[in-house]
């Protein structure tokens, strides 16, 4: 099991609209909006993508098929 933690409350409103996007999304590239800088991740993280939240903090994701799984929000730098 890993750590869980709430998000940072300025952070809160923007997650929510992101999440919301991606429960509607079916490929990474949905996810690809203007300022969210979209990528995909290599290393431990290969096979998932990020979205950029503020600062440090990422909303990472991998799709199975057209669903996301294993969601994350995380300062991973």
């Amino acid at each position: 099991m890993g750590f869980v933690s709430r998000p940072k409350p300025e952070h809160a409103s923007k997650l929510s609209r992101m999440l919301a996007r991606l429960d509607s999304s079916s490929v990474p590239q949905d996810m690809n909006l203007p300022g969210w800088k979209l990528h995909q991740l290599h290393g431990n993280l290969e096979g998932h993508w990020s979205v950029w939240v503020n600062g440090n903090w990422r909303l990472t994701f991998a799709f199975r098929g057209a669903d996301a799984e294993i969601v994350d929000y995380q300062d991973y730098h």
